[in-house]
């Protein structure tokens, strides 16, 4: 027999097409599918925010190396993944973020400094309003996001809501049992929910190759009973418009899809790791090659929206945005010991009101020893 028999599911049928909108030279590849239906203000908010994504992430990581963070996840490489998919979301749409989603939280006008005291240990998951931003605390767990954005999905469709949740995760994530579980859930439910898994290509150090044998990530959708799609995460406009495609399925009542964004991660998975010891100079070099804000940049310029001036623009407010975060960073102190006793219950118990007296009184007692 020259094919698979009768019956048979066969992963060499599955398409592996990974769609693309702008060429590595900034040239448009016209999609009557995906379409990036933008005006110019919407291209330069794009940019903006994908240069302000990489000067925090950038500062971030400086900020490490110096030891005012104890870790960071950095996210140089994927900016466009994280900009593209999220622009396409309405304002009262929720994101639940991984562990590297600073772009994201920019976007959602989340003050960095405010994520960064959970990488420097002075705050636990973020020191924002998520009901104000609409953008959930930052889950370290892997996997976990699929969970929260699929309950929240549900929690929405049965309220009535038009309202879609974004689920974000890396590659590594689909190898967790919270990933099947998530999906499988919100497919069950037809859930409004979108998930992106940024395959950055490495689980730590763990390549794709060695997670799955499957042809692509965006695949294991059809087990769920709802599709997947391949995009060039480089490439912020085919981001934009394979999401835009996916949060009108969910919004409209078709239930939810699995985007994955091809990308790479160019820095370490965080500043603990030593990435030359699994990466090679030359899988960097190409990837680099494909930087994303260059690719967007040389579009902007072709198409001649992009200006000498509004890039000056944005650079000083970059330099700005980066010397805030080191400026509230640097020196931080903990934060007021009363505050573990805060966000426990709406209405505190005895014990606990009991639990914060002692805590007090001990502090107070070795402030007075000293």
């Amino acid at each position: 027999m020259s094919g698979p028999r009768r019956g048979v599911v066969d992963p060499s049928s599955v398409p592996t097409e990974t769609i693309e909108l702008l060429k590595p030279d900034g040239t448009l590849v016209p999609d009557a599918e995906y379409e990036a239906d933008l005006k110019k203000d919407d291209l330069l908010e794009i940019y903006r925010s994908m240069v302000l994504a990489r000067r925090a992430d950038s500062e971030a990581t400086n900020l490490q190396r110096q030891g005012e963070l104890g870790v960071y996840t950095p996210l140089l490489g994927q900016e466009a993944a994280q900009v593209g998919t999220a622009y396409a979301l309405d304002e009262g749409d929720w994101i639940f973020p991984s562990y590297r989603g600073m772009a994201m939280a920019l976007m959602r006008k989340i003050d960095p400094v405010d994520i960064l005291h959970m990488f420097r240990g002075t705050w636990h998951g973020g020191m924002w309003d998520p009901k104000e931003h609409r953008f959930a605390l930052l889950s370290v767990p892997i996997a976990t996001q699929c969970l929260h954005a699929a309950g929240f999905g549900i929690a929405a469709k049965l309220d009535g809501a038009k309202t879609v949740a974004l689920g974000c995760f890396g590659d590594g994530a689909t190898s967790e049992g919270d990933f099947h579980e998530g999906l499988n859930f919100a497919g069950v439910w037809h859930a409004p929910v979108v998930f992106l898994c940024q395959n950055n290509q490495y689980a730590i150090s763990v390549p794709v190759a060695k997670q799955t044998a499957a042809p692509t990530l965006a695949v294991r959708a059809l087990g769920y009973g709802f599709p997947g799609v391949r995009v060039d995460g480089n490439d912020v406009l085919a981001c934009y418009a394979v999401a835009k495609e996916a949060v009108r399925r969910a919004r409209e009542g078709n239930g939810p899809t699995l985007i994955e964004a091809i990308t790479f991660r160019r820095g370490p998975h965080s500043t603990a790791d030593d990435v030359t010891r699994y990466r090679s100079d030359e899988e960097l070099k190409h990837w680099e090659a494909l930087d994303p804000i260059a690719r967007f940049t040389k579009y902007l310029e072709n198409e001649e929206i992009l200006t000498d001036e509004f890039k000056e623009a944005v650079e000083a407010e970059a330099k700005e945005l980066s010397a805030h975060i080191r400026a509230e960073i640097v020196g931080a102190a903990p934060r007021p010991s009363h505050e573990l006793f805060e966000f426990v219950y709406s209405e505190p118990s005895e014990i606990l009101r009991r639990e914060e007296w002692l805590l007090h009184e001990e502090l107070a007692g070795r402030e007075d020893a000293e």
